[in-house]
């Protein structure tokens, strides 16, 4: 597996990362063996580069990343996020960026995720009720500590990227980005790239739609959390098709599968993006690794662009409350 910096001056991880939420939730029931297979045949591919969350499980994500990577602590570049909350006890509040929640927070990853030190640690949504600054400087005191090696922002604008910046320096902001999903393209992609920040895509074959498994709704489960996404929508998928169709017959032409062309389109927007595909199965693991091999010429790139403008699908990421968290 290739390489890249993330940012300018930050660490070398695998160019493909793994995101890990799915095997937790989201997508219907886990297997904790499956999974615990795919992570290690991750690593044999050179996939270093592992992103959990506390929030996702909740918990349990953590707990089985870190069983899986236990005696192999120095082959993974390790990061999770804190910040978002279940809501399970009482009182609390959805997003919590506090000074003292980022401590309580951190000392409660490291415990479950069986390490010593997070590679790179995010703020997961940034708390309207926090400044950033204040968040950030407490994350600082993380990595003064040895808890943490570097600072990540997920989800957000330009103008706070700046804001945190100027505290601390910023190794990543992860937000989601894909051929359906193209928000970060009005700012951030060009903030990150100023300030020398990676950028690291979510979500990057859009919850699985540019697979081509998703034709209908019909088939997922009672608990997928794509059955409340309006591109998922009785009103919105079957354009989605339609478009996804075009999307198809080019990387027939291309010679791969639609989930290595799009994940190959993320890669070519900029050395600086690290995409991190999720799944739970070694099988698709093995066909998102092959993405890096796709090469885009620039015909390419523009014919993927007329088959399918960021005005072809319809249906926005989130519904309403979701969206409210983003792109604070």
């Amino acid at each position: 597996m290739k390489q890249r910096h993330l940012g300018r001056n930050g660490p070398a991880v695998s160019a493909i990362g793994l995101g890990c939420m799915g095997m937790s939730q989201s997508y219907g029931p886990g297997d904790d063996a499956e999974s615990a297979a795919t992570l290690h045949r991750a690593l044999e591919l050179g996939i270093n580069f592992l992103d959990t969350a506390d929030v996702y499980g909740p918990h349990t994500n953590e707990e089985l990343v870190g069983r899986a990577i236990a005696g192999r602590r120095d082959e993974v570049f390790l990061a999770t996020k804190f910040g978002l909350r279940t809501g399970s006890e009482p009182g609390e509040r959805d997003v919590n960026g506090s000074p003292e929640y980022v401590r309580r927070a951190c000392e409660r990853s490291l415990e479950r995720l069986g390490v010593r030190t997070i590679d790179l640690y995010y703020l997961h949504r940034v708390d309207p009720e926090t400044p950033i600054e204040e968040t950030v400087r407490a994350m600082a005191s993380l990595v003064t500590e040895g808890k943490v090696r570097f600072l990540g922002l997920s989800e957000v604008s330009p103008a706070t990227l700046r804001r945190a910046h100027a505290v601390h320096p910023i190794t990543a902001v992860q937000s989601e980005y894909s051929i359906w999903t193209r928000d970060p393209e009005d700012g951030v992609l060009a903030t990150c790239e100023e300030l020398g920040v990676g950028f690291v895509p979510f979500s990057p074959l859009g919850r699985g739609f540019f697979s081509g498994k998703v034709r209908s709704t019909g088939g997922m489960r009672s608990g997928d959390f794509r059955l409340s996404l309006p591109r998922f929508e009785a009103g919105n998928l079957p354009r989605n098709l339609e478009a996804l169709g075009r999307f198809e017959s080019i990387a027939r032409e291309k010679g791969c599968t639609p989930a290595q062309l799009a994940l190959a389109w993320v890669l070519s927007r900029g050395e600086h993006l690290v995409p991190i595909p999720g799944t739970k199965r070694r099988t698709n693991l093995e066909e998102n690794a092959r993405a890096i091999d796709v090469v885009l010429s620039r015909d390419d790139l523009e014919r993927i662009e007329r088959a399918v403008p960021r005005s072809a699908f319809s249906g926005a990421r989130y519904p309403e409350e979701g969206l409210a968290r983003v792109n604070r």
